[in-house]
């Protein structure tokens, strides 16, 4: 099962368009399962969340806390994607000050 780990800090006030941009996984190579969990550092950070045509996860805040997702408590998101399908996670910073997001994606063949 490949997985993707991602700890990203995200400026003051700005967004990240997709913070798995030039992943192998950006485009699904196969059919999969996925299972993705989120963590931000402090409040004021949110996330959008699509794949294909589904949205998982309309612009919404993270659990706050400074390490990634527990395995399996914390990975809020699930979803079958056909091979092709783009997966796009947006994050927004909110605040005056850069803060970290950390990103745990779970990608099982199907």
């Amino acid at each position: 099962m490949p997985i993707i780990r991602k700890e990203i800090s995200v400026a003051a006030n700005s967004t990240v368009d997709n913070i798995v941009t030039g992943s192998i996984y950006e485009f699904m190579p196969f059919n999969a399962a996925l299972n993705i969990g989120m963590t931000g550092s402090a409040t004021g950070l949110v996330a959008t969340v699509n794949t294909g045509s589904d949205t998982l996860l309309e612009e919404s805040p993270l659990t706050i806390k400074t390490t990634f997702p527990l395995i399996p408590d914390e990975m809020d998101l699930q979803d079958r994607t056909l091979a092709g399908e783009r997966l796009v996670i947006r994050l927004r910073n909110t605040t005056g000050a850069a803060l970290t997001v950390r990103a745990l994606i779970q990608i099982s063949p199907v």
